[in-house]
């Protein structure tokens, strides 16, 4: 049976059992979030409890392709298949869940390789084989490859990863980086999302973000999002457990546009 619960759609609060919303171009404005830093768990993923909630998906649109963005310096090739790719290094712990699904027919797409990468807490990449801007010489983030991983979709076209909230970095608002792909096929480069308010609540007062001051770039001065666009691009999130639920529906084209 489903649970009633409340989910936050681009930043405001709605109520729903059976994940009922409007399209994402309705809900880029009325951010509002009863929480703070102190809800949510500290020091990474290990006291995440083992069981968490269902992801909760809008029933729509499921049928919207999900924009082409720049693949960045900080890719990094191979990365390993794992859920939890968060290596035990701290922050808030994330849950992430991603459904997959043909934007031409709203048909979930199984055995798709969802690739993602972000910063630390810290707003620095891991990787020894990332542009050293990335890393900044930083010698524990070069030696890992946190933060990093890749997952195959179900057969509903869903797939999750465990990891932590990213941390800022000057020049972009907080975001994280995907790639999509069908049949090894390459179909999408992307990136998605964080509510500003949420951003601002995390960096204010949770310890493990505390100090580093204040970022310089919100969604809506990125320069790689549109001020009319980014509110399509932004996670629906819950909490639970002490942990951020973050869930996003990515329309690919099969025609591989990007």
């Amino acid at each position: 049976m489903i649970k009633r619960r409340t989910i936050i759609v681009g930043g405001a609060a709605a109520a729903t059992a059976f994940s009922l919303f409007p399209a994402r171009s309705q809900v880029v404005t009325g951010r509002s979030f009863d929480w703070n830093g102190a809800d949510f768990l500290s020091g990474g993923t290990s006291n995440v409890p083992d069981a968490l909630p269902e992801p909760v998906f809008r029933s729509a649109p499921n049928c919207v392709t999900t924009g082409c963005k720049t693949l960045g310096p900080c890719y990094m090739q191979d990365p390993q298949e794992r859920y939890d790719i968060s290596e035990g290094f701290p922050g808030l712990p994330v849950r992430i869940a991603l459904r997959v699904v043909d934007a031409a027919g709203c048909e979930p797409i199984p055995d798709a390789t969802v690739d993602i990468w972000h910063t630390n807490a810290r707003g620095v990449y891991t990787g020894d084989d990332t542009a050293s801007m990335c890393t900044r010489n930083d010698a524990e983030a070069t030696a890992s490859e946190a933060f990093r991983g890749y997952g195959v979709t179900d057969g509903d076209g869903r797939v999750e990863f465990l990891t932590v909230y990213p941390g800022w970095y000057r020049g972009r608002t907080v975001h994280i980086h995907l790639r999509v792909l069908v049949g090894g096929e390459e179909l999408l480069v992307s990136q998605l999302l964080f509510d500003d308010a949420l951003s601002d609540l995390v960096y204010a007062d949770h310890p493990d973000y505390a100090g580093r001051g204040e970022r310089d770039r919100t969604n809506a001065n990125d320069g790689i999002f549109a001020s009319d666009e980014f509110g399509d691009y932004i996670f629906d999130v819950e909490r639970a457990d002490g942990v951020l639920l973050a869930s996003y529906t990515i329309g690919v084209d099969r025609q591989g546009n990007c």
